[in-house]
C-alpha cells in the first residue's frame, strides 16, 4: 500500500508514483555521478539529486540510495588503466577500496547540507543469500531509516570474487529493494527506459511506458551495455526488474543525466515502470510461506495462538516449546498447543537460545542471553499465517 493513496502503487497513475512510495531505492549509474576524463564526482549533479533525497525525507518518505562510483573514482587516483581496457579483479579491488573513501565523503558532504545523516552500507551477494546475513542486513537497513538516516549502498568489491560478485549495481539496487520491502525502485541512467529495439541504431524503435509482465518478447528487446563507465546493460536491467517485481516492489528506469531526475518523473517524465502484481508486503508473505522449507518447530500456548490470530508478533513468553536445530534467521513452522499449524516464520534467535527464553518476558532477554537481542521470536513482518485471523484473512 501507499503512502498517500492506500492502494497498490501499480494502480497509481504515473506521474504520482514517487510521490506515492513510503519506501524508495534508489540507484545512481557510474556515468551520471563521474566525470569520465577526471574521476572526479560531478557535484553539481550531486548536490541537485541530494536536494531532490531531502524533499522526499520532508514529505515524510524513506530513502535508500544505492551508489556506483567507487572503482570509477579509485582507478583514476591510482593511475590504472583509464576506461577501454578491462581491470583485473586486483585492480578493480584496489580501485574500489581507495574510491570508496571519496564517494562516502561525497554523499556525507552533499546531504550534510541539509542535516541528513548518512550511513555508508557495503555488500556482497553471499550477504543477500546467506539468510542470517540477509536478516542481519535487513535489521540494520530498518534501524537506519527508523532513525532518520539516508543509507549509502554499494557492493563490497574489496573482498569479492568475480565468483560472488553482484556484477553490477542495478541487482544489487534490487537485491536492496527486495531485502527492504520498497514500494518502488528507480534506477537512473544515462537512457530513458526499455525500447522495443535499440534507439540507437533502429529510428522506429518506441519506449515502453509500463510492463506488467516479463515476458520472452520483452526480455529479447534487452541489448548490450552501452556506457564505458558501468557494468550494467538492458540485460541486467530486466533481471533487476524481475527480482523487484517478485519482490512486489515496482521499478522504473529512468534518465538521470539532467538535474532533477526525480521530479522530472514526478512531472511525468520519460522512463518505463515495471509494475507488480502485488504489494510489497504480500509478496514477502508468499515467500515466507511458499520458498522456504522449515527448520524447526515453535509450540505456542493458547494466548500467544489468539495474539498471532490478531496480527500480533511472536514474543518468547508465549512458547512452549521449541524442536529442531536451526540457525538466526531460519524458517521454523508455528504451531499451536493441539499440533495445529498456524504458519511460518523467521526465527530471530538460533535454536538453542529460542529454547533458553520459553516463557521468559521480552524485558529478561539480555539477562538470559548476556545480549539485549530483538523482543520477538518471531516478528509479524517475518511471518506467514496460513490459517485465518479474526478479520477472516491470512496474513
Amino acid at each position: 500500500m501507499t503512502a498517500e493513496t492506500g492502494q497498490p502503487l501499480a494502480r497509481v497513475p504515473a506521474a504520482g508514483r514517487i510521490r506515492a512510495a513510503r519506501r524508495l531505492v534508489v540507484k545512481i549509474g557510474s556515468s551520471l555521478l563521474v566525470d569520465d576524463r577526471t574521476g572526479k564526482t560531478h557535484r553539481t549533479w550531486l548536490d541537485a539529486l541530494t536536494d531532490e533525497v531531502a524533499l522526499l525525507r520532508r514529505r515524510g518518505q524513506e530513502v535508500i540510495v544505492v551508489s556506483s562510483g567507487a572503482i570509477a573514482v579509485g582507478r583514476r587516483i591510482l593511475g590504472l588503466p583509464q576506461p577501454g581496457r578491462a581491470l583485473r579483479l586486483e585492480e578493480k579491488q584496489a580501485a574500489a577500496a581507495t574510491g570508496q573513501i571519496r564517494l562516502a565523503h561525497a554523499w556525507q558532504e552533499a546531504l550534510a547540507h541539509h542535516d541528513i545523516t548518512v550511513a555508508q552500507i557495503l555488500l556482497t551477494l553471499d550477504d543477500s543469500e546467506n539468510r542470517r546475513r540477509y536478516i542481519n542486513a535487513r535489521k540494520t537497513l530498518e534501524q537506519l531509516l527508523a532513525l532518520g538516516v539516508v543509507p549509502v549502498v554499494n557492493e563490497n568489491d574489496t573482498v569479492t570474487t568475480q565468483e560472488m560478485r553482484f556484477g553490477d549495481n542495478d541487482r544489487l539496487a534490487a537485491r536492496v529493494a527486495a531485502m527492504v520491502s520498497a514500494d518502488a525502485l528507480v534506477l537512473l541512467s544515462d537512457i530513458d527506459g526499455l525500447y522495443t529495439a535499440n534507439p540507437r541504431v533502429d529510428p522506429t524503435a518506441r519506449r515502453l511506458d509500463e510492463v506488467r509482465e516479463l515476458t520472452p518478447e520483452i526480455e529479447a528487446m534487452a541489448g548490450a551495455a552501452g556506457s564505458s563507465m558501468g557494468s550494467g546493460g538492458m540485460v541486467t536491467k530486466l533481471i533487476a526488474a524481475r527480482v523487484a517485481m517478485d519482490a512486489g516492489c515496482a521499478m522504473v528506469i529512468a534518465p538521470g543525466k539532467g538535474l532533477g531526475p526525480l521530479a522530472a518523473l514526478e512531472a511525468g517524465g520519460p522512463g518505463t515502470w515495471f509494475l507488480p502484481a502485488q504489494e510489497p508486503r504480500a509478496a514477502r508473505k508468499r515467500w515466507i510461506a511458499g520458498a522456504l522449507k522449515p527448520e524447526g518447530t515453535v509450540v505456542l500456548d493458547a494466548g500467544a495462538a489468539r495474539a498471532l490470530l490478531r496480527g500480533k508478533s511472536l514474543l518468547p513468553a508465549g512458547v512452549t516449546r521449541v524442536d529442531g536445530a536451526f540457525q538466526k534467521g531460519a524458517p521454523v513452522r508455528i504451531v499451536d498447543a493441539d499440533g495445529r499449524s498456524l504458519g511460518v516464520g523467521l526465527c530471530n534467535y538460533p535454536a538453542e537460545e529460542a529454547r533458553l527464553l520459553l516463557g521468559q518476558h521480552s524485558g529478561d532477554i539480555e539477562r538470559v542471553l548476556g545480549y539485549r537481542g530483538p523482543d520477538e521470536l518471531v516478528h509479524r513482518d517475518d511471518m506467514a499465517l496460513t490459517v485465518a485471523g479474526e478479520n477472516g484473512s491470512s496474513s
